[in-house]
């Protein structure tokens, strides 16, 4: 399927949506929790929604009730699981197989063809070296695992995922030893890191912090029901602040940011960095941008999901944008870097592909072509968005919003914007 985009802009007021990487790990933490829990503002997705499949397989009760979820049951790792199928989630995947090593019986865990391409290795490894047994494809899904895993001395690479450290940190307090954690080379997406600790936290369990995204320490302990409020989804948000920038005309984005660590609120400096000043109370988010943006270097190693917004900022900017560190985003459900440097000079925009990022530069010819978003979420949104300032394009894949932001294309459209389903 594809999407027809006209020239349009924004205006009105839009509502952020909640936190993908806080409901996934909510979910799975109010899940080992024994008692009743509750999920408030939860994202249902079709990444979510694997999550939650996950955990009801590995034995936890879990009802829906209008935004929330209640989990009146928790996992129990004494039972036998089905194959779980995280579909297209890296996240549901890589703590859901933390999560398996606690159980003695193999549990096999999959996911789409997407996410059979992402690799798997680095986590395998550190639950084989606590005592798991551990079957993949290349060190890839479908995997196999079977433990039951005791804990100890685990070291682990942290050039690839946060989301593998976060499944070992998830899973660490219900060992018997426990888990000393050490992570050898940079860190990626450190803020990922805070948010798994800022949740454990909320449900009971303490981390202790040796040396910051370096060296962790989690004794045994046990998860404690508690009620959790997801706050609103800088990665969505920034997609929100690229269409007000671009498209924008007295539009605002409506949610509550929170207290809780996120990343993606870097994308807040970007744009002042940009020129862009931004306006934040309780309730909205607006901005006022000036007709030619500023360029800039910037490092994305910890905020990847940035880059697509960030991206089609060029369409604006007087001098180049550059990107750089942020060479895992090829590991994301595609390779960012490539498609975005590939489509974007479609409608005119100069790209230089450098292995770890992007330079990006506006030119006086941009024109309508058709972008091809394989399947990719947040390419697809921005994409759109793209289209709606260059005017006359088509976006292919728009079933794949399903995955972060279902009513994206609705929603947009109600505030002026023009993208027709063909």
């Amino acid at each position: 399927m594809k999407c027809k985009i006209e020239k349009s802009n924004v205006s009105g007021q839009i509502t952020c949506p909640p936190n993908k990487s806080y409901t996934h790990r909510a979910i799975f933490l109010a899940s080992l929790a024994g008692g009743n829990s509750k999920v408030n503002n939860v994202l249902f997705s079709e990444d979510t929604k694997a999550t939650i499949e996950a955990c009801k397989k590995f034995g936890a009760e879990i009802e829906q009730e209008n935004t929330s979820i209640n989990v009146k049951n928790p996992i129990k790792t004494d039972t036998d699981v089905p194959e779980i199928n995280a579909e297209n989630s890296g996240t549901t995947i890589r703590i859901a197989s933390g999560i398996a090593s606690l159980f003695s019986k193999e549990i096999t865990l999959t996911g789409d063809e997407s996410l059979q391409k992402r690799p798997m290795q680095p986590l395998l490894d550190a639950l084989e070296s606590i005592g798991a047994k551990c079957i993949s494809t290349d060190g890839k899904p479908p995997i196999k695992i079977t433990g039951k895993v005791s804990g100890g001395d685990v070291t682990i690479p942290g050039s690839f995922s946060s989301q593998f450290i976060s499944a070992l940190l998830i899973c660490a307090p219900l060992t018997e030893k426990g888990i000393n954690l050490a992570i050898e080379g940079n860190l990626v997406s450190k803020p990922y890191l805070d948010a798994t600790i800022a949740t454990m936290r909320k449900f009971g369990v303490s981390v202790q912090t040796l040396i910051p995204y370096k060296r962790y320490n989690v004794s045994p302990q046990v998860y404690n029901p508690s009620s959790f409020d997801v706050p609103i989804d800088f990665s969505s948000l920034a997609i929100l602040l690229s269409a007000a920038v671009l498209n924008g005309n007295d539009f605002s984005i409506k949610g509550n940011i929170g207290n809780l660590p996120q990343g993606d609120e870097v994308f807040i400096d970007i744009l002042e960095q940009l020129g862009v000043n931004v306006i934040i109370n309780e309730k909205e988010i607006k901005i006022k941008a000036p007709e030619k943006l500023n360029g800039g270097r910037f490092d994305l190693s910890n905020s990847p999901d940035l880059l697509p917004p960030l991206a089609i900022l060029a369409l604006k900017t007087e001098k180049p944008i550059e990107v750089v560190n942020v060479k895992h985003a090829r590991l994301k459900e595609t390779d960012r870097i490539a498609i975005l440097s590939r489509e974007l000079v479609k409608i005119g925009i100069k790209v230089q592909e450098n292995e770890d990022g992007l330079i990006l530069e506006s030119s006086n010819n941009l024109q309508p072509a058709e972008l091809d978003s394989e399947n990719d979420h947040r390419l697809f949104m921005v994409f759109c968005i793209a289209g709606m300032y260059v005017g006359d394009c088509t976006v292919t894949d728009p079933e794949s919003v399903s995955v972060s932001y279902p009513n994206f294309i609705e929603e947009m459209n109600n505030c002026g914007a023009k993208i027709q389903r063909l």
